[in-house]
C-alpha cells in the first residue's frame, strides 16, 4: 500500500456510497487470494456480487433495473 492508495480512499469516500458496494468493488478489483479473503468476511455481499456477475445486465430473478441506472 501507498500514500497514493490512502488518499485514493478519501476520493472515494467523498462519494459516500454504501458499504456494501465499496466491498463488491473491491471484490471486483481482488486477485484470486484478496478475493476468498472478502468472501470468508464478507460472504453475503461476495455472494450476490457472484450472482449478479452472471446476471444478464447483474438483475437478478423477480428484480426490475434500479431507477438510478436507467438510461
Amino acid at each position: 500500500m501507498s500514500h497514493y492508495d490512502y488518499e485514493k480512499s478519501k476520493e472515494i469516500s467523498k462519494e459516500d456510497p454504501p458499504f456494501a458496494s465499496l466491498i463488491m468493488s473491491a471484490g471486483r478489483k481482488a486477485d484470486t487470494g484478496n478475493f476468498n479473503k472478502l468472501k470468508l468476511m464478507f460472504p453475503e455481499i461476495i455472494s450476490e456480487l457472484e450472482k449478479r456477475y452472471w446476471a444478464p445486465g447483474g438483475i437478478l430473478s423477480g428484480e426490475r433495473k434500479s431507477k438510478s441506472f436507467v438510461k
